[in-house]
């Protein structure tokens, strides 16, 4: 899967609905418990290439996840914040870390979009572009 000459991915949408933000292109997996702090949504994990990084409001391009069934509960907390992605882009799915967001769908939350994209795909995406998620399609620009 490569971008087009339109600038559009399709994926497996995980999660649906649209969103738009910047793309944040993470470079190694992530752990969500004790590698994001929930009340600023940056990334705390020691020695990850993006850490200090903000993940609030961008669609967080995630090459994997470092397991812990508690990633739910970290990314339930982060859309109580304000401070989770506005659209999850996922090499791989993560059922844990998406539970996260269907639970706070089910609380009243502002639900968030996940999308599935092969991971040669998802690390060519240009990390800062502007970019939405529009119907199983990321689209950049």
């Amino acid at each position: 899967m490569a971008l087009s000459d339109r600038r559009s991915l399709a994926g497996e949408s995980l999660l649906p609905g649209g969103a738009a933000g910047r793309l944040l292109v993470l470079t190694a997996p992530l752990s969500f418990w004790g590698g994001v702090q929930p009340k600023s949504g940056r990334i705390v994990m020691a020695g990850h290439p993006q850490h200090g990084r903000e993940i609030g409001g961008r669609l967080l391009a995630l090459p994997g996840t470092v397991g812990s069934s508690s990633s739910s509960s970290v990314m339930l907390e982060l859309l109580r914040e304000g401070r989770a992605p506005a659209g999850l882009l996922l090499a791989s799915v993560d059922a844990i870390l998406l539970l996260g967001v269907v639970v706070a769908r089910e609380l009243g939350y502002p639900p968030i979009p996940a999308l599935r994209l092969e991971a040669a795909a998802l690390a060519a995406l240009p990390d800062g572009a502007a970019a939405r998620i529009e119907e199983g399609r990321l689209v950049l620009g």
